[in-house]
C-alpha cells in the first residue's frame, strides 16, 4: 500500500491519497495526541479519508526536517535546494474511525521538501517564493 501527500506549503494541511489495499483519500492533518494542530509536525499526522480517519505517529519528523534545514539551500546561486527525511510511522492504535477502526500498520515514510527562497540573504530564514511538501511511503496494514 502506497501513501502520497503534497502540499504547496509548510503548513499542518494537505491532500492525501492512499492506494494499494487501501484506495481512499482526503487530507492529512499534523495534530498533537490531543488532536490540536500541530504546526512543528512532532506528533501525529491525522489521515482525514473518505471512509473514515486514522492517526500515524510522526514523532520527531519535525525536528528531523529543521535539522536539514540547517544547511539549506544547497544552491545560494539559485537560493533553491530539497531537504529529505526519513520516518517509520506507526498507525496509533484506537484512534481509528469508519472503515479504518481497529488497524494496525507502518508506513516507512519520506518526506521531501523542494524550496525557492528569495534571492539576497539566502539562508536557513529567508522567506520561500515557492515550496513543495511530498510525504510517500509503502505501508502494510490489518485489522
Amino acid at each position: 500500500m502506497t501513501l502520497i501527500a503534497y502540499s504547496t506549503t509548510d503548513g499542518p494541511t494537505s491532500r492525501v491519497i492512499l492506494t494499494g489495499a487501501i484506495g481512499d483519500y482526503g487530507t492529512a492533518v499534523s495534530v498533537h495526541p490531543d488532536g490540536s494542530t500541530d504546526p512543528d509536525h512532532n506528533g501525529q499526522l491525522e489521515l482525514r479519508l473518505s471512509k473514515g480517519t486514522f492517526r500515524l505517529d510522526i514523532s520527531g519528523l519535525g525536528s528531523r526536517l529543521a535539522q536539514q534545514f540547517q544547511s539549506f539551500p544547497a544552491n545560494r546561486v539559485s537560493c533553491s535546494g530539497e531537504v529529505t527525511a526519513h520516518q517509520n510511522a506507526p498507525i496509533v492504535g484506537g484512534d481509528g474511525t469508519g472503515a479504518y477502526t481497529n488497524l494496525t500498520g507502518s508506513f516507512q515514510l519520506v518526506v521531501r521538501i523542494n524550496e525557492v527562497d528569495k534571492a539576497g540573504n539566502c539562508g536557513p530564514s529567508s522567506p520561500f517564493l515557492a515550496q513543495a511538501v511530498v510525504i510517500s511511503g509503502d505501508g502494510t496494514v490489518s485489522r
